[in-house]
Formats: C-alpha cells, sequence, structure tokens
C-alpha cells in the first residue's frame, strides 16, 4: 500500500488544476471469467487510478487518462470464479490531490464444472422516485449476488442527463459490487423511437454508460454463460414501435442468432431476459407479436425461466406450455418495480400464479439442477417464493 501511495503522490505532483468529483459510479459491467469493466463518471476531465486484484490485496495499478467525463477501464488477465476488489482514485487539485478512494468488489464468471450461482434481479427504475429506490437499495446492497440483471427501462427519458438521477445514483452501493447485465427497454430507445431520425438516440445515450468490450456497438442482443447457466438477453423493442430495434421475425438476424444461441448451449440452463412481457395482465398487457414468435424456441429448447420488464408491476406465471398451464413449461416473470410509479392489473388470465403492485427486486440460486427463487419489496417483505427444477 505504501508503493501505491507513493506512486499515485508522484503522479499528483506533476499535475496541474484538476478539479474533478465522480458524479457516476464507479460500476462494473460485462464480466467473463477473465475480463471486467469498470466505468465512471466525472464532472470535469481528469487523470484517475485504479487499484485492482485478488481481493484483498488490489496490487495491481491501472493508470486511466484524462479524456472526456466518460471514463472505461477494462481488466484483462483475470482468474475464473475468483473475488476482486478495486480501489478507484481520482485527482482533485482544489482538495489537495487525489480524493479518499471509491472502493468496491465483485466475483469473475464460473467455470463450467461450478455448479452454484446467486444473482439478482429488477426493472423499470424509469422517474425521479428516490424514496421508494433508496429503500430497494439498501436492500439489494445487503445481499449476496455473482451478478445484476436489469429487465430494462432505466430512466423515463432514455437521456444519458437522466441516467444518474434516477439510476446510477440511487442505486450507486449494489452497482460498485455487483456487475451489471441490461436489457434494453423502449424507453431506451427514446421518446421519438417510433420515427426514423431517433436511430443515433440510442448511441448517443444507451451507449455512454453500457457496451461490450467485444464490440463497439451497443448489445442489443447477447448472451454470457457462468458455471451451468447461459443468460440470453433479447431486444423485442420493435413490437413497440422501435423502429431501429432489431426484428424477431423467423428471418431476422436476431430471431436466427436466439435459435443458435439455444441450439449450441451446453449448460443446464438457459434462462431469457427480454422486457417486453409475453405474459402479462398489467397496464400494458402482453407483447402477443413477440409471444407469437419467441414461445416455440423457449419450449423446444429448454427454456425454464423468461425475467420480463415494461410494466411496472410483479407478475409470475405458471409454467406455460402452448398457451397452457403445464408443469413441464416456461415460467414467466415480470419485474417491472425498481422504481417506476407503480401500475395496477388491468385484467385475469389462466396464466397468473401471483401479482403484486409492489417495489421489488429477485434473487436467484441455482444449486445443479435446482433454482430457487425469492422476491422481496423495498421493506424486506418476502413477495413471492418458488422454485424450478430440472
Amino acid at each position: 500500500m505504501k508503493k501505491i501511495s507513493c506512486f499515485l503522490l508522484c503522479c499528483c505532483l506533476s499535475l496541474g488544476g484538476f478539479a474533478a468529483q465522480v458524479v457516476r459510479g464507479p460500476y462494473i459491467e460485462d464480466p467473463t471469467q477473465t475480463t471486467t469493466v469498470i466505468r465512471f463518471q466525472t464532472d470535469e476531465t481528469t487523470p484517475a487510478w485504479l487499484e485492482y486484484g485478488p481481493a484483498p490485496r488490489c496490487n495491481q495499478i491501472m493508470k486511466i487518462s484524462p479524456e472526456g467525463t466518460d471514463h472505461k477501464a477494462i481488466l484483462y488477465g483475470l482468474v475464473p470464479n475468483q473475488q476482486f476488489c478495486y480501489r478507484l482514485y481520482v485527482y482533485n487539485a482544489a482538495r489537495d490531490g487525489v480524493q479518499a478512494p471509491v472502493e468496491g468488489s465483485w466475483r469473475t464468471l464460473y467455470s463450467p464444472e461450478r455448479k452454484e450461482i446467486k444473482f439478482m434481479a429488477f426493472g423499470n427504475t424509469a422517474g425521479d422516485n428516490p424514496g421508494p429506490k433508496a429503500l430497494l437499495a439498501a436492500q439489494m446492497a445487503q445481499q449476496e449476488a455473482d451478478f445484476l440483471i436489469h429487465t430494462g427501462d432505466l430512466t423515463a427519458s432514455g437521456l444519458n442527463a437522466d441516467a444518474n438521477a434516477e439510476f446510477f445514483t440511487p442505486y450507486k452501493e449494489v452497482l460498485a459490487q455487483t456487475p451489471l447485465f441490461v436489457a434494453l427497454g423502449a424507453h431506451e430507445y427514446g421518446p421519438d423511437r417510433t420515427e426514423r431520425g431517433s436511430k443515433s438516440f440510442v448511441r448517443a445515450n444507451y451507449s455512454r454508460f453500457h457496451d461490450m468490450t467485444w464490440s463497439n456497438a451497443t448489445p442489443k442482443y447477447y448472451y454470457f454463460d457462468t458455471a451451468n447457466a447461459r443468460f440470453i438477453f433479447l431486444d423485442a423493442n420493435a413490437v413497440y414501435g422501435a423502429v431501429w430495434a432489431p426484428d424477431l421475425d423467423e428471418k431476422s438476424t436476431q430471431y436466427k442468432w436466439l435459435q443458435t444461441t439455444l441450439a449450441t448451449a451446453t449448460e443446464k440452463w438457459k434462462i431469457v431476459v427480454v422486457n417486453a412481457p409475453l405474459y402479462s395482465t398489467g397496464e400494458k398487457g402482453p407483447a402477443h407479436e413477440a409471444a407469437a414468435r419467441l414461445e416455440p424456441l423457449f419450449e423446444r429448447y429448454g427454456v425454464k425461466l423468461v425475467l420480463q420488464g415494461a410494466e411496472a408491476d410483479y407478475e409470475r406465471t405458471f409454467p406455460m406450455l402452448k398457451d397452457e398451464p403445464n408443469p413441464r413449461g416456461v415460467t414467466y416473470v415480470t419485474l417491472g418495480g425498481g422504481g417506476a410509479p407503480l401500475t395496477k392489473r388491468s385484467g385475469s388470465h389462466r396464466s397468473t400464479a401471483r401479482f403484486v403492485s409492489n417495489y421489488h427486486y429477485l434473487t436467484g440460486s441455482i444449486v445443479d439442477r435446482k433454482l430457487s427463487i425469492k422476491v422481496f419489496n423495498e421493506q424486506g417483505k418476502q413477495l413471492d417464493k418458488f422454485e424450478i427444477y430440472l
């Protein structure tokens, strides 16, 4: 630690009048077995340093050059199945040098021989609603999770300018220690998503804070493998009129990609995340067009759980097979209680096993052939509990 402090001091003495503050993050995204991305935003251009390494040592140093205010550190050469720590230092001349570090930790993704996973999931954090978000964030920060899934609709406007107030600031603590994976929601395409001129909106806003190490493009659909599970993220926002969202018809690139991704999965568990709900009795209702195209694939290739968003409620179906409750079917769970104004149920359907209009988040635990799910509200009260077996 003394060696690192001397390094930082020497660097600081050579700098000019930087006076930046961290205003977003740090947050972790896109972990693999050997890489991870740590991102943050400052209010001014500034240099920064990252100490990182196997917990608790953090014995490697990376200098982050002052190129703009959006910073991205890609860490390579990591080890699977291991807990890592980091400390972020930002130079601020107005405070006589380097600020006190922002600290966090994360775990790299698991290799295939592992049979246990813990994760959290929630969605629809759109809107300025700090009270429920603060309570949810405090509850979530106490959970042990390998990663965090967001089912889409980070902000109401889709604008990068609103992302701090509506998402990154209220959930700062949990994002600093839990890698984030996001499914694009309709809000990410902006208020003019049905217009041809909206093509650059996602790139100018959502892409400012979420992309993948292997691509400079926004990941509209993607997957990752960890332990004995494959998690697949889809973009079905074409059903909401987003003209630049990828199509889902049988001839589309996304559909063919999904079919291949499901068919080639060697993992026992296949879990899908998509914003548009295939089953819903909420205000928006089900995305029938997406359901007609996706359900047959899910059933054919053994998907057991679909996490969906868009609605501002919690809903779970019975296992569904060919639109009927069946123990051999797929369970659909709507997670839309991340802080957006809650909505009420608008109808009924034979698929519904549980419906609650409440703020909430989900915890999931996979142990070999058993998936255990619990859902909690912002007060820590359990709203639902169920299990799925292979």
